[in-house]
């Protein structure tokens, strides 16, 4: 559906001559990716003049979801003749390429955390994996997981900037410079990010941290609304001064 966001505004803008469609975590729900997709690509056709757009993923787009492996394939062969995308890595893309990197000690925390579900959409026998030892579980992975989907997550930027807004994956670090902002916390911050009130001198736009409805605050806009398990996929759509929301939701979240 499309939904209405605070529609027009005087305080931060986009990128002059650009629209930004901002995708929070995807996490192995293609059906969810297809019909937002599709409602993107519909947004820009409906438009009166000629979009431009930067179309963001903000990471996480495997573990959980039953369809990582195809969320992968679908989105590093995406075309559109209006669309610039823009990946950036998430936590979770970052313990499945350390993984493949040969860190055997990440892989009993991934499995809890989604791995399971990550690797049997790559086709493994999941319960004959379990009785694996490291050395043999590493050797699986590495062989189940396509090379062009590894270097294409390995493309994956850290960061986003888009006019008066940054695009990350978690957060930053209050009072840090961006330039001096570390990779753990751009991928993994929660506190003391989301509960800070600075102005940032941008508003920063993320995903990592669930919430029941897109949790806008003066200083970031929070928009991973738990696909995976409430069925919810969520963009943010910046133009000009005006933001609004698309969402496979049967309501605006």
């Amino acid at each position: 559906m499309f939904g209405l966001f605070n529609a027009e505004r005087s305080g931060p803008r986009g990128l002059k001559g650009r629209r930004a469609y901002a995708v929070g975590d995807i996490h192995g729900r293609l059906d969810l990716l297809d019909e937002l997709l599709d409602k993107i690509e519909r947004d820009i056709a409906s438009s009166k003049r000629r979009v431009r757009a930067n179309l963001i993923f903000l990471g996480d787009l495997i573990d959980r979801g039953p369809s990582s492996a195809q969320v992968v394939e679908r989105l590093r062969v995406y075309t559109h003749r209006n669309v610039q995308p823009v990946f950036l890595l998430g936590n979770h893309e970052e313990v499945f390429l350390r993984i493949l990197d040969g860190d055997s000690s990440l892989i009993a925390n991934w499995w809890k955390f989604g791995g399971k579900e990550c690797l049997k959409s790559y086709g493994v026998h999941t319960a004959a994996f379990a009785c694996m030892d490291t050395k043999a579980s590493l050797a699986a992975i590495r062989e189940a997981i396509p090379e062009a989907h590894v270097q294409f997550l390995r493309t994956f930027a850290d960061t986003c900037r888009f006019g008066d807004y940054l695009f990350v994956h978690a957060g930053i670090r209050p009072g840090v410079e961006i330039e001096r902002q570390k990779q753990a916390d751009l991928r993994w911050i929660r506190e003391p990010f989301l509960g800070d009130e600075t102005d940032h001198g941008f508003v920063v736009v993320h995903g990592h941290t669930i919430s029941n409805s897109v949790e806008e605050r003066a200083n970031r806009i929070g928009i991973d609304t738990g696909a995976y398990r409430t069925g919810v996929l969520t963009a943010l759509v910046i133009e000009g001064n005006r933001r609004r929301l698309l969402t496979t939701a049967s309501t605006c979240v």
